[in-house]
């Protein structure tokens, strides 16, 4: 399995020490697109002036295909059976997965059209791509992944898998604070009870958000128990992928 991360602090490396990561940035996947079209000069001195991130931001959607098409790449090597795509949050991601077919619209011709269509065909086949979205179990992240859900499924027609629930509490709620008998202890008893009242108030959030969320998006959900992230291995990755692929 490969795990691939995209623009941002690297973090995955040492989370997931077991596991062959790479790191994909727009401004290298534009400079190789370059070279391996025939644009080896203009490639070198773009990147060594930097003029070659203005390119990107230049023309919209062009630093997302480049990098689709690299993991489009990979993809299709066949090094690994599985390719596991650490994507941008909710508000870049629907950009990131539509620049293809704005490019599509946009270019009529020559290899950038190309690159959409191939990108265009890779996202559309359920064979060899799907979008696992991530959330938590509260009121604004589960209202951002309902609309990105929807998003996705309309305009980049890609298949939709599991949902992924970080942080879920997994314990069983605690009696009602007003019920339990503190006998003759005074002690601390008041914030006993309000921590009591904290907890039962928060699972009764989890659990109103998640079937929120069963009901809005009727897709399988993966919940994730709300532990450290420091102990996270490569065997825990393979679970949740395989559970994904149920």
């Amino acid at each position: 399995m490969l795990v691939v991360e995209l623009d941002g602090k690297p973090v995955l490396d040492e989370l997931l020490p077991d596991l062959d990561v790479r790191h994909i940035s727009a401004s290298d996947a534009l400079e190789e697109y370059l070279l391996e079209h025939g644009f080896k000069r203009i490639a070198k001195r773009l990147a060594a002036t930097g003029v070659i991130d203005v390119v990107g931001t230049a023309a919209p959607g062009i630093d997302d295909l480049v990098v689709l098409g690299k993991i489009k790449q990979l993809e299709r090597s066949g090094e690994w059976d599985l390719i596991v795509v650490d994507g941008p949050a909710a508000g870049h991601a629907i950009t990131f997965l539509t620049s293809a077919a704005g490019l599509l619209d946009a270019v009529r011709s020559g290899p950038v059209r190309s690159q959409a269509e191939e990108v265009l065909a890779m996202l559309a086949d359920p064979e060899r791509c799907e979008v696992i979205l991530v959330t938590l179990p509260e009121a604004t992240p589960v209202n951002e992944l309902i609309e990105t859900a929807y998003a996705i499924e309309e305009r980049v027609g890609v298949k939709l898998g599991p949902v992924v629930v970080n942080q879920v509490d997994p314990a069983d709620p605690p009696p009602e604070p007003d019920e339990v008998d503190f006998g003759r202890a005074t002690a601390q008893v008041a914030d006993a009870r309000a921590a009591a009242r904290f907890r039962l108030e928060r699972l009764g959030v989890q659990r109103s958000e998640l079937a929120r969320l069963a009901a809005s998006v009727p897709l399988p959900q993966v919940h994730l128990d709300e532990l450290p992230v420091a102990g996270l291995t490569a065997a825990d990755v393979d679970a949740l992928a395989k559970a994904a692929a149920t």
